[in-house]
Parts: structure tokens; sequence; C-alpha cells
């Protein structure tokens, strides 16, 4: 049976209150993660929804013979996206529930619960004369409160609008305080539920980067060529997580996790902006410590730190400057393992997308003053498309097609320069250690030489792609964090390596390097070791198509598990020894790099590899043993043609990335309409939900049932082509699903049995 990860990478948008609808989405991944971990182990089949996706994965594996393990590990999210994130790698890292979470979103995302005391109206008559402006938001958008809500909660909404209008004005009417609150309870009560297994497989980790807007900004130094360098103010902020693919029983301190979702979701207006002030105070009255708290500000916080202003710094809303955080989430790729053949998807949370701004007036009149001025500093910046991001991906995964339609154009001819150079009599010998060593030079020497002058700028391309590496590394190592840093680290390291003789001025084409390059490379060129790796991976993937996986399991084990612990080397945790000679480096990098070596031990993991591939090969028939012989030795052929191609960049997930989105648009298999038609949130400029539980069950509700849908789409797209599940089975499976989720919910969301009904009747009898 055939083994493929569906590999999610979530960016989550802000949406204000519909925070409870993404919730439900959210909730919905988690349980396909879960039911994927449950099937893989092999255990007892859970009940609800997560018991449909099981079964569904079982379904798979018999069809189509290929078992998936779906997984998530990497998150991104700003503002309500952020909160959502933050709990979903929590529960991701460390087996938690999101159970508790539920009970946060349906019980406390409310006004009357949000409301500072201070900023409460004192009694009914407070600001009376206000009364008019909470019937006037009742009745925006087209609709009032009779329209927007069942009517057993239509009183509540009226009093709670009321209530909000008439709160203290100028002021944020939220508290920051109360807020801090109830994440630090939400994070609690998660810890103390029963939890499982870890939802990523040993090895794997797991990242988180949640957006925060600096609103006072910080310093950053650009350098120009006149002047030499300005300095600048930079807003944009990311706070990263990792638990570094190890079991962990929190992903960071309690403190962390909600410093970085109350930062995040401090909308402007709303809630007061957040300062480490306020949860200093917040865990004071908790009788809480955070030994960690130093250390953490001078990572999340490196520029307030060093001037000694960590504690000053003013925190709010993510989406203001990166609603829809994709950047972070495409710069993880680069660090991800890979045990098994691939398949990476890209997914956005996308709450309400093309809803309109609505400022009053008719289409086609001119916005007024304010109206103007709102929109311009609040809502378009959040609004902007993801078109940047999208044609980012797009063209990573056209470079990805482009260098494996050239590798299979020039696959025939680098299979004859082989056999010329070694002869037939190649496929004969049983493969050792030491033939492989003897094999891997003699083919590296003669693709030198084949490509004549070209080789020169391979040559030096590959190079400065190490240095890169190197610098990079050491820049995570060091964190010490900004631009010039890291510029300095390059600078001084490149001085180094010209001054030892390790990149020479002389031809490095026809097999001329110098020793000492060659000698550099091979204790430093970690990416040449990972795109061999990953052809043969290619390849044989290839091959998997027309045999069976008893034969081809021990090759399989030998290239992922060689390619697993190269990866390796790139972790900054691996090499963290080094961190206080990263701190100290000036002007010589001598003593940092030789240690670097030492730590990556390249030349003792080629020797565990050799043995380890050359095991795997003997055993295999000749016919395959030929065919991964000719794309092993036949790599520095390929590498010469592919890596200008991949402008120097070793991809690690050697795959095209495909994009979906979750969003009440796609979801139309029980409702067409969109948010509009199904959800509560987006009234009130998406104030919505926090004025009627009603409003927030709903929208819970219909998260988990869109997500349920799409999950159930993207996963089954993941299958090749050829193969589709037998007509009527994908409706029916959605079916199951959501009478699931309906079934499990029902007893708990009390304020809408109307909306559930009507469910049963549209999703019809299974």
């Amino acid at each position: 049976m055939r083994e493929k990860e569906v590999r999610l990478a979530l960016v989550c948008y802000g949406g204000i209150s519909l925070a409870v609808y993404m919730h439900g989405i959210t909730k919905e991944i988690w349980r396909f993660a879960r039911a994927s971990r449950a099937f893989h182990a092999r255990e007892a089949a859970a009940g609800g929804s997560q018991g449909i996706y099981r079964a569904m994965l079982e379904e798979i594996e018999e069809v189509a013979g290929v078992k998936l393990r779906v997984l998530v590990d990497i998150i991104a999210g700003a503002s309500a996206g952020g909160i959502n994130g933050v709990f979903l790698a929590q529960a991701i890292s460390t087996g938690q529930s999101l159970e508790p979470l539920t009970d946060l979103w349906l019980t406390s995302a409310d006004v009357e619960a949000l409301i500072a005391p201070d900023a409460a109206p004192s009694n009914r008559l407070t600001k009376a004369w206000a009364l008019p402006l909470a019937w006037m938001a009742a009745k925006r958008n087209g609709g009032d409160v009779d329209e927007l809500v069942e009517p057993a909660a239509r009183e509540e909404v009226r009093n709670k609008l009321s209530h909000f209008v008439r709160s203290r004005w100028f002021e944020p009417p939220f508290g920051g305080h109360l807020f801090t609150n109830m994440l630090m309870d939400a994070v609690e009560a998660m810890a103390a539920a029963p939890r499982e297994a870890r939802l990523l497989p040993d090895g794997q980790p797991l990242d988180l980067y949640v957006t925060v807007t600096d609103f006072r900004g910080h310093p950053e130094r650009l350098r120009l060529n006149s002047p030499p360098e300005v300095v600048e103010t930079e807003h944009r902020l990311v706070f990263p997580y990792s638990d570094h693919g190890e079991a962990v029983n929190m992903l960071a301190d309690p403190a962390e996790l909600v410093f970085a979702a109350r930062a995040t979701s401090s909308f402007p207006g709303a809630f007061p902006p957040f300062t480490v002030k306020e949860l200093d105070e917040v865990l004071d009255q908790r009788h809480t410590a955070w030994p960690g708290r130093d250390a953490f500000l001078a990572r999340v916080l490196p520029r307030q730190a060093a001037a000694n202003a960590a504690d000053k710094a003013v925190l709010i809303d993510g989406s203001v400057l990166a609603n829809a955080p994709f950047r972070p989430a495409i710069d993880a790729l680069r660090e991800r393992p890979a045990h098994r053949q691939i398949d990476r998807r890209f997914i956005y949370i996308d709450p309400s997308p093309g809803l309109k701004i609505h400022f009053g007036g008719e289409v086609g009149e001119a916005p007024g003053f304010f109206q103007t001025i709102i929109g311009a500093v609040s809502e378009l910046p959040r609004q902007q498309p993801i078109r940047d991001n999208l044609e980012d991906l797009a063209e990573r995964s056209a470079r990805i097609e482009r260098m494996r339609a050239i590798v299979s154009d020039i696959a025939p001819e680098v299979a004859g320069e082989i056999e010329s150079l070694f002869g037939h009599t190649l496929f004969l010998d049983r493969p050792t250690p030491g033939r492989l060593l003897s094999w891997r030079r003699r083919a590296q020497n003669a693709a030198a030489v084949k490509a004549g002058y070209a080789y020169a700028a391979y040559g030096h391309l590959k190079i400065d792609g190490v240095i890169d590496l190197i610098s990079t590394l050491l820049y995570q190592v060091g964190g010490e964090h900004g631009p010039s840093r890291k510029r300095h680290i390059r600078d001084t390291v490149a001085a180094t390596i010209r001054a030892r003789g390790f990149h020479d001025e002389t031809p490095t084409f026809a097999g001329k390097a110098s020793d000492a390059t060659i000698d550099f490379l091979r204790r430093y060129d970690l990416g040449f070791r990972i795109r061999r790796l990953r052809l043969l991976a290619r390849r044989l993937a290839e091959i998997e198509m027309a045999h069976e996986e008893a034969e081809l399991a021990p090759i399989r084990e030998a290239i992922y598990e060689s390619l697993a612990l190269y990866l390796e080397c790139k972790r900054t945790d691996q090499h963290i020894r080094l961190r206080r000679d990263v701190r100290r480096l000036a002007d010589d990098a001598g003593v940092v790099l030789d240690r670097l070596g030492e730590s990556m031990d390249l030349t003792r993991l080629d020797a565990e590899t050799d043995e380890r591939m050359a095991g795997a090969l003997a055993v295999l028939s000749k016919p395959i043993r030929r065919e991964m012989l000719l794309t092993y030795l036949g790599f520095p052929y390929f590498d010469v043609a592919t890596l200008p191609l991949l402008q120097g960049e070793g991809l690690d997930e050697f795959d095209p990335i495909k994009v979906d989105r979750i969003a009440p648009d796609d979801a139309r298999s029980i409702r067409a309409g969109g948010a509009e038609a199904t959800l509560k949130g987006i009234q009130f400029n998406s104030f919505g939900a926090f004025f009627s539980r009603a409003y927030r069950e709903n929208d819970y509700l219909w998260g988990r049932l869109h997500g349920a849908e799409r999950m159930i789409d993207i996963v089954l797209s993941t299958l090749p082509e050829s193969i589709r599940l037998k007509p009527g089975r994908v409706a029916g499976i959605k079916r199951a699903a959501f009478l699931a989720v309906l079934d499990e919910e029902e007893p708990r969301l009390t304020t809408i049995p109307t909306l559930i009904a009507s469910l049963r009747d549209e999703i019809g009898a299974p």
C-alpha cells in the first residue's frame, strides 16, 4: 500500500465576531487530523464526524490503494484568525482538546461579557438619547432584528445592541483585561481537559505565525546608494512559535500564547491596544508565574527589547496591515522534513469573501468626508486581495513544474552518459558503500567535464547557495533579529570563506575546482545532498505506479530516513550550542564555521547514507536497481541543468503547491447563497455574533458544516485523476458527516432548534 501525506498549511483571516464561524471550521480540521492519526495508529474508531472521516480514509485505502495521512503543520493567522490559529496549533502540538474553546466562544464572546465595567451604562436611562442610534444600527444592511434572528432571541439582540451603543464613547467599550482573562481561562481549560497523542508524526514540526501591528513602530535600517543608509519605521510584526517536531505539554508558556492571541485581536475602536503591562497585571491577579518573560519579549520584540522599551510597546490588531498572512507560511516551507510522498495544500479560511464595505449612501454615490477617512484608515487596508500571494505560490509551483519537465526531457540523455561512463556491468555489480562513493565522485567529475563553461556559473551559484544556507542558519541560531544583523553575518561568512580559499576565483568547470573548494562543499553543501535524495524520491514515486509495495519498501525507507537526517541539519535547535559564538561574531567567522561543520557532521551522515542506500539497492530487482542507479549517479547532470532554474534554492518539498479556500461561498451542498444566506455574524459590520448566543450558535454550527464539506472535497482532490469513488459516494459521505455534526451539537446548541430542524430537512435522510 502506497503512503502519501496531505500536508495542510492554514492561513486564517480576521473577521471580528466571525471568529466563532472560523472556530467551527478549525474544529472540523482538527477532527479530520485526529481521525487521520487514529487511522494510521489503527486505533478504535471514534464517533461523530471524526468517525465519518476515519471511514472515508479506509475507503480510500481500499479503492485507491493509497494510505493517506492528513496533517496540519503550518498555521498563520491574523486577528480572529490569529486567536483560532493559536488554539488549533496548541491542540495539534500537544494532543489537547478544542472542546473547551467552543464554550469560550459560545458563552464569553458576548457584548455583556466583553464590555469593560467602567464603560457600561450605569442604568437604563444612561444616554437614552442614543437609543435611536441603536435602532438605526439594527436596520443596517437591509434588514432589522426581526429579519435577522429567530423570534426567541430578538429581545436579547435589541437589549444588547442598546447597551453597546449607550456604552462609553471615544474609548474602546470592550475590556482588555477581561478579554485577556478569558483567553487565559481557555488555555487553562484546554490543559485541564483529557488529551490524546500529538497529531503529527515524530519529527514533523508544527509552526505557528501570528501577525501583530506595532502601533508606534520600530526603526529598521535600509541600505541605499546615497545616502548609504536610511532609517524607516516598521509596524508589521510576526510572532513565531514552533514545537520543533517534539512532543510537548505546551506549544509555549500559556502567557506567551495569550500574548499573541490578545495582541493580534486588538481591533481598533473595540478593544484597547495591548501592552505587556496588561498581561503582567492579569498574571499577577491570577498568581501565575511567567518565568521566560524577558527571553520571550527579546525574541518577539527585539528592537524594543534592545532599547529596554519592550514594556512600552503598543500592539494592535494584526489584520490592520496583514489580514491574509501568507508570507510567513510560505517561508516556513523551507524547513519541512519528508518521510513519504507529499501533497502540499495551502488552505485559507475567509469567513466573508467579497463582503462589501457599507458606510451608507447609494451605489454610485460619492463617499462623504468621514466615510472616506474611516474606509482609508480602517477597512480598505484589511480588505486587499491576496493576488500577490497567490502569484508567488503559482510562480513557485511553475518553477517546480519546469524543473520536473527538464529532468524528464534530459533523462534519456543522462542515462546514456552514465551507461557510457560505467558500462553495462555497473548494474550487475552489487552496490557497496565504497562503490557508491567511488561511482558518485566519478559521475560528478564527468558531469563537470561535459557541462564545460556552463559549470563555472553552476559552481559559483552552488557556492553562493551554501554561503546563504550557512548565513541563514547562523542568523537563526543567534536569535538577534533584524536585516542589518543578517547582512553582517552573511558578509562576515563570505569574507572568511574567501580568505580560506574556499571560494577561489579559478574556473570551476572541467573538474578544475581547487581542493579547498571541494573540501568546503563536502563539509557544508547540505543542499546538494537534499536535492539528490528529493530526485530519487520523485523517481521512486514514478516507479511505484507499476510495482508492488513490498519490493520498494526498503529503498523508500532508505531514501526518506536519509533525507530526514540531512533536513535535521537545517533545524536551528540542532546547533543551539553555537549561539554564544554567533553573538560574538565580529570580523572573522572561522571559529563559528568550524564548529558548524562539526555540528552538521556531513561526512558521518554521508557514510551512514551510503551504508543505508547500498543495502536497499542490493535487494532490488535488477531493472529497478538500474533505474534508481541511473537517477542517483545522474544527479550531477540534472543538478547542473535545474539549479539555475531554482535560483540556487533547493526546494525542500519537491511538489507544486495547490491552494484551496474554505468560505461560505464554497460550501453549497446544504444551502447556496454564501455568508448572506447562512451567517449572522456579518451583521453590524461583522460584530453581529457578539450580540446574541443564537447568532454565535448559528455561525459555529455553519462553520462545522462548511468545514466538513470543504475538508472532504480537499482530501478527495488529492487522489489521482484516474481514481474516483463510486457515483454518489461523495454526496453520501458529506450527508453522513453533516448529520453526525448535527447529532453531536444538538444537545449543546439550545437556542437554534428551528435551524437544526430546517437543516435536517435540507440535508435529507442518509
